[in-house]
């Protein structure tokens, strides 16, 4: 059984409902934020979602941790649809599935000490004993790679790096004991320089506690170093997945090909193809007929402006959602 499985999820948001609107009998419009996704995580494993801002990789992780409800779909967490959760399977439901958050400033509470921040949980979740309490702490705390725990204990969060700030936000969401984590854009924010210290913690935590992980990221060159497999989100759809190793380092579908081809290189005169995106986002709220990306694509086709493709198989376990693939002079 898989750690989690996501199955036709959608997320609608209404634009221009209200009584207004009602009187006058407009048709109702949305923003697609996340369109009929599906995807699984198994035991362990951490999974990749990227795209630009705007595809729907954050909302997903929401709707995930139960920080939103989807329009329709469902998430199932170790078979059982979270939808149904209420009260103490809610709460024990949070308990196992944690989020990190991009930026570690705005998400820890100034007027807390780091001891009381790591704690807050524990609390929330009935642990009434304080030496439990405390021996909890110190050890998430020290799990997160701020030694000695005591050092850190009584500082507040501007007293801290940014570094030490998310590591903070990693011990909070560690402290209970979690199986599944979507960490959303946990990098991001941070210098270049230690970024891939808390990566590596990542993926430490996953070894030392079995975490099954949603990795959220634009960043495709984090991707490549924590992820398993990684999915490719393009206004709200899925349109590439696969092997980590095979989606980056073999893309078939355009719009990964230029997110890859934009990632700098450390070789100024490396001469890399181009596959540049030509155009800016469409309007989310009136997406384009057939395929979405084929007003930004340079392969596109009057057959892309009008079949609307489904994920087709490349090879074993990758997929890609392109009427290209396969055609002879036309495969991306």
């Amino acid at each position: 059984m898989n750690m989690l499985d996501v199955k036709n999820l959608k997320k609608y948001y209404p634009v221009n409902s209200g009584f207004l609107y009602s009187l006058m009998k407009k048709e109702t419009k949305y923003v697609k934020a996340v369109d009929e996704i599906n995807f699984s995580i198994g035991e362990g494993e951490i999974i990749g979602l990227a795209g630009e801002s705007g595809s729907g990789k954050t909302t997903t992780g929401e709707i995930v941790t139960r920080l939103q409800e989807p329009t329709s779909g469902q998430v199932l967490y170790q078979g059982q649809d979270t939808s149904n959760f209420q009260g103490k399977e809610l709460k024990n439901f949070r308990k196992l599935c944690q989020m990190i958050f991009q930026d570690p400033y705005e998400t820890l509470n100034p007027r807390f000490t780091i001891r009381r921040t790591v704690e807050e949980p524990l609390l929330i979740h009935g642990y009434k004993d304080p030496e439990q309490r405390y021996e909890k702490v110190k050890d998430a705390i020290e799990r997160a790679e701020l030694r000695p725990a005591e050092k850190y204990m009584n500082s507040f969060p501007h007293e801290l790096s940014g570094g030490q700030r998310q590591r903070v936000a990693i011990a909070r969401a560690i402290v209970l004991d979690p199986i599944l984590m979507v960490a959303d854009e946990p990098v991001s924010m941070l210098d270049v320089s230690i970024r891939a210290g808390v990566l590596n913690l990542l993926k430490q935590l996953r070894e030392d506690m079995g975490l099954s992980m949603l990795y959220v990221s634009h960043d495709l060159s984090t991707i490549k170093y924590i992820c398993d497999r990684t999915i490719i989100m393009y206004l709200g759809r899925i349109v590439e997945t696969g092997p980590t190793n095979d989606v980056i380092d073999n893309p078939v579908h355009p719009y990964t090909q230029a997110l890859i081809s934009s990632v700098p290189v450390p070789d100024p005169d490396m001469d890399r193809e181009g596959a540049d995106i030509e155009e800016e986002l469409p309007d989310q709220i009136d997406l384009p007929s057939g395929c979405r990306f084929w007003p930004r694509c340079n392969k596109a086709t009057e057959e892309c402006k009008e079949t609307d493709p489904e994920l087709r198989q490349v090879k074993e376990g990758h997929y890609a959602a392109c009427i290209l693939i396969g055609k002879e002079g036309d495969s991306p």
